[in-house]
């Protein structure tokens, strides 16, 4: 659901024509159709049932749902808005909102009457533009947690109780580092915290690798910057200055891909977005333990022969431990040809009555509060304890979360910070080179 990358400078050079073409005679819908698009092929069978529930109280109105892969969808929504042939209603994320809401792509939605409290709290309000207007009405939600390898952590001596009480300073690791070492295991059968271990040998890394994370880390190295103090931007929402130039921040980064250094975690030459993920290292024995988001609950899950759990992110030196609490939303397309059935669809989407029935199938967390209790429900069913995920947003004591960074020119950010990231990851440069990246990006949010 959220192997999200952008196409940075593709994307930003076809959205710069947007302006001048998506608001003439696109092809549209017929009256009576209402066009919807996402990229969750497990979402899918949740939605048509939602479309049917919409369908029967809107008698004269059809829902036409197309589902596509995560390159293909944001390469043909952008097409599409140039063209014309944009849907009606779009599954949106909010590191494209920005631009997408810059280059007014989007139909303004402050009529459907979305209240902050009928949904998980900070949804609703990450969709208001820099104008003030909603542009997204809070379809689902999303954390991160540490799955492990309960078999590798039991050989190593770590029980679940110990992995649920990690926590990680950028000095020397503390006992999350110690944990991580104590599952790396080399060829010779030496683990990271023994004499003789071969750190240019391994066999099972201690964590997997998510890549350089770009510019905002999410299954990488975000928890930890949260849970030491760092925010991305100067402000939660739409910030006029990144902070990648903070030394908390440096900091961080230089411990966290030290872990590769030090053999803990695969090179950055191991990772590939498209084959070797978190998900496939651990699948095949190669890592003991991933971050990763509540979107791939069931691909854990569903690993024949290993018994996958999940312990909570560790606590920081700030005392709190951190997630990303991400939300997608669902966005009408200011060309839309059948705008009141597009609101209609958006609002039917975003009530109780679609998001319990999304609840149920059990493959992702609904906006609301009723909804979320379904998809608790329906895990418990399938024998998955989701506690890790939905703990930090229940216990706002003990935990910080957090947005995904929200402002305006986040493809650019995103293109000047891969190859920074993964410099400093993948070729040993030092992580005071972030200050130029964030000079130069700080430099467009500008402008």
């Amino acid at each position: 659901m959220r192997i999200r990358r952008l196409v940075a400078a593709t994307g930003a050079l076809a959205l710069s024509l947007v302006s001048g073409c998506a608001q003439g005679g696109g092809t549209g819908s017929a009256a009576n159709t209402v066009t919807y698009w996402l990229w969750d092929a497990n979402q899918l069978p949740a939605y048509q049932a939602c479309a049917k529930g919409f369908e029967k109280e809107n008698p004269g109105l059809n829902v036409k749902i197309t589902q596509l892969g995560w390159s293909d969808y944001w390469t043909k929504l952008t097409a599409g808005f140039i063209a014309g042939t944009q849907p009606d209603v779009f599954t949106d994320h909010i590191q494209y909102f920005g631009q997408y809401a810059d280059l007014q792509v989007l139909e303004p939605l402050d009529d459907l009457g979305i209240e902050d409290s009928d949904y998980q709290p900070g949804l609703a309000a990450n969709w208001i533009g820099k104008d003030g207007h909603r542009y997204g009405a809070p379809k689902d939600w999303d954390t991160v947690a540490l799955f492990y390898n309960s078999k590798m952590a039991e050989e190593a001596g770590l029980t679940a109780e110990q992995l649920n009480s990690l926590s990680w300073n950028p000095k020397d690791g503390g006992t999350f580092e110690k944990a991580i070492a104590r599952l790396t295991i080399d060829r010779n059968g030496k683990r990271g915290d023994e004499p003789g271990f071969d750190k240019n040998n391994v066999e099972v890394y201690g964590l997997a690798t998510g890549g350089g994370g770009y510019g905002d880390g999410q299954t990488q190295w975000s928890t930890f910057a949260a849970s030491a103090g760092w925010s991305y931007l100067d402000k939660p929402r739409w910030g006029t200055k990144y902070q990648y130039d903070s030394r908390t921040f440096q900091s961080v980064i230089k411990w966290y891909f030290g872990l590769a250094k030090k053999g803990y975690m695969p090179p950055l030459s191991d990772y590939n977005v498209q084959s070797n993920q978190q998900n496939t290292q651990m699948a095949a024995g190669k890592a003991a333990t991933a971050f990763d988001g509540a979107w791939m609950i069931s691909t854990y899950a569903g690993f024949k022969g290993k018994d996958v759990k999940t312990a909570l992110t560790p606590a920081g030196p700030t005392g709190k431990r951190a997630t990303m609490m991400n939300g997608l939303a669902d966005s009408v397309t200011k060309a839309s040809k059948n705008k009141a059935g597009a609101k209609k669809w958006v609002a039917y989407m975003a009530s109780d009555k679609c998001q319990t029935v999304v609840g149920r199938y059990g493959v992702v967390f609904p906006a609301t509060k009723a909804g979320s209790e379904a998809a608790v429900a329906a895990y418990r069913k399938k024998g998955i304890d989701v506690s890790s995920f939905t703990e930090p947003v229940a216990d706002k004591k003990d935990f910080r979360t957090f947005s995904f960074p929200i402002a305006s020119y986040s493809a650019d950010m995103t293109a000047l910070m891969q190859p920074a990231m993964e410099d400093i990851y993948g070729n040993n440069r030092p992580v005071s080179s972030l200050d130029q990246a964030n000079d130069q990006i700080n430099l467009i949010l500008s402008q």
